[in-house]
């Protein structure tokens, strides 16, 4: 998947992003039941480019480490990102009419299931409202945030040309 320097750069510029808004910009947020994870938005990137599927897988892990629910979330917290990624590339590369709108699905659909899942084993939530919180977290983030993030890349040629390794 990342072949060159360039690309396992940007890997990496994507990964430290996503760990700094993470820990640094929304730390509480980010955490809890109704997350508000701002980096999400990020999980749009596999849309243009293989190479975000490991920065956002990295920098998921990075900024699960903190997490209060253990090595649990950055076992399965992290993986999740990493199959939300991987299927929001797949998407991107279709021959989907609407794949801009379709993006940011994965990701909302698998935290929903996997980390409301994951919160209802590790701290007792309530199973059924922890998804639809986590999931209307997600949504408000990853299409919210997300799809005028597709916008604005699709409108900027250096973001266009970093993306287009």
């Amino acid at each position: 998947m990342i072949k060159n320097t360039k690309q396992l750069v940007t890997s990496a510029i994507i990964a430290t992003i996503y760990a700094v808004v993470t820990i640094f910009l929304t730390y509480p947020m980010s955490f809890q039941a109704s997350q508000f994870r701002v980096a999400e938005a990020l999980t749009i990137l596999p849309l243009f480019t293989p190479v975000a599927i490991p920065g956002l897988f990295v920098g998921c892990l990075i900024s699960n480490l903190l997490s209060p629910v253990g090595p649990l979330d950055v076992i399965f917290g992290s993986l999740t990102t990493l199959i939300a990624a991987i299927a929001t590339w797949q998407i991107g590369k279709s021959n989907l009419k609407y794949k801009k709108l379709l993006a940011p699905l994965p990701p909302v659909i698998l935290n929903a299931i996997i980390i409301g899942l994951l919160l209802n084993y590790t701290l007792k939530w309530p199973l059924f409202l922890t998804m639809l919180q986590v999931g209307f977290g997600e949504l408000l983030c990853c299409y919210g945030l997300g799809l005028p993030l597709i916008t604005v890349i699709e409108r900027n040629d250096y973001l266009k040309q970093i993306l287009s390794l």
